[in-house]
């Protein structure tokens, strides 16, 4: 099975070549980490690695976040064991050496014997962490060859993937055999992970690691912005946009600016190469622009959008915001993190098209308009919704109060997945011989 699965990645990697090129030279997408991606161990890797540690695997941003506390509690728990995270994305790999410094930080080889082998060698774990549903085959396959456990954590199964994933059970059943931990955010994920393949006994419902980011010390950025903007200012800030988005934000600021000529919009797409398209679509609409990487600390913002065409900075300017839109909503990619502003006590809008976040949205729209802790708009409700919030203080605090103790209630999913986790490091938990 394994041989057949490989031979047809193989293909696909062939076919796909002249897209993954056009890609790299036009976008400068996946250039960054290529050697690691095909196996190339890096030296700085090497120097710190040892028999018997763990690796962790977290995709991108959002990943990297959610396994954060849980590393670093490792880490606390058994400073013997040299733990390792790889990453998928560029963004990703960037927060991550940040978080966990660069010689402990490496990204994921494709999944391919000849790519996978030289850093199971090298790295030689007796504990693989998979976040979410990073289901590679040959990957979970190698790493139990090698002795290690393999766990996967914080895992979800989307509305999107279900039926895929349903529909070739008979191959993810004996994938996902060879894992020995499965810690699912919900119930309803558990039983999706079940159904899909994942041995009923080793399936346990540890909530979801996302209640339990914390956020970093305030940055001199956010300083720097809120000196920048009056205090009579509203501020919206809109994050992770993605394609099309923009457009509906800013044709809906246009209407905030009529009312509230002060008001600034921060902006931040989802994607670094989409800054650039952003930053033309503001200035297609005449509304004047500051950008971030241009920004003179000495300017003022009043009746204007602030693109923030950074990376890892979202997060603390959501602490700035009267509102906050989390993009990725308004047309179907799934949505985004919505806890980033709900931790700061923003009253927080979404769009329709929530089903990656499907839980963490249930949980927050309990209570309906007047009682939950978000608000869902369409492209035609968002400018009435934004104004009817900065018209009502009250209402806009008491929204942001209910996103922010909601978040609180639900966090605690660290403590319990180390505690599963601890069964594995110390030999007790279920093996898959």
């Amino acid at each position: 099975m394994y041989l057949f699965y490989s031979l047809l990645l193989g293909c696909l990697a062939l076919l796909s070549a002249p897209w993954w090129l056009v890609q790299m030279l036009r976008l400068g997408k996946y250039r960054a980490g290529l050697r690691e991606r095909l196996g190339a161990v890096p030296p700085r890797v090497l120097h710190e690695a040892a028999p018997g540690g763990i690796w962790v695997h977290a995709v991108s941003v959002g990943e990297v976040l959610a396994v954060s506390q849980l590393v670093g509690e490792l880490k606390n728990a058994h400073p013997e064991k040299p733990a390792f995270v790889s990453t998928t994305t560029a963004t990703g790999q960037q927060l991550a050496r940040q978080r966990f410094g660069e010689n402990r930080v490496f990204f994921m080889p494709l999944d391919f014997g000849f790519t996978l082998r030289p850093y199971l060698r090298a790295l030689q774990p007796s504990l693989l962490i998979l976040a979410e549903t990073e289901f590679w085959p040959n990957l979970l396959h190698l790493a139990k060859q090698s002795g290690a456990k393999l766990a996967i954590v914080n895992a979800r199964i989307s509305d999107r993937s279900f039926p895929r994933y349903r529909r070739f059970a008979w191959f993810f059943r004996r994938v996902l055999g060879d894992v020995n931990l499965f810690l699912a955010q919900t119930e309803e994920d558990a039983l999706r992970l079940r159904e899909i393949g994942a041995p009923a006994e080793r399936v346990q419902v540890s909530g979801n690691l996302k209640f339990d980011i914390r956020l970093s010390a305030r940055s001199a950025m956010v300083d720097d912005l809120r000196r920048a903007i009056s205090r009579e200012s509203p501020v919206i800030v809109c994050g992770s946009t993605t394609e099309g988005e923009e457009e509906l934000l800013l044709a809906a600021f246009q209407q905030v600016l009529r009312q509230h000529p002060a008001a600034v919009m921060i902006l931040a797409p989802r994607h670094p190469e989409r800054f650039e398209r952003a930053a033309g679509l503001i200035s297609s609409t005449g509304i004047p622009m500051f950008r971030r990487s241009a920004w003179n600390v000495g300017n003022q913002l009043s009746g204007c959008v602030f693109l923030l065409d950074s990376v890892g900075e979202l997060a603390s300017v959501y602490a700035l915001a009267d509102v906050a839109f989390v993009g990725g909503s308004l047309v179907p990619v799934g949505g985004h993190n919505i806890l980033e502003p709900a931790q700061h006590g923003v009253a927080v809008l979404t769009g329709p098209h929530t089903f990656n976040f499907r839980e963490i949205v249930r949980i927050f729209e309990q209570g309906g308009r007047e009682h939950g802790g978000l608000r869902v708009v369409t492209a035609e409700s968002l400018a009435p919704q934004l104004l009817e919030l900065l018209a009502n203080p009250q209402r806009r605090q008491a929204l942001g109060l209910r996103a922010q103790q909601l978040f609180k209630d639900n966090t605690g999913a660290t403590a319990r997945t180390l505690q599963a986790l601890e069964t594995l490091l110390a030999g007790q938990g279920s093996a898959t011989q």
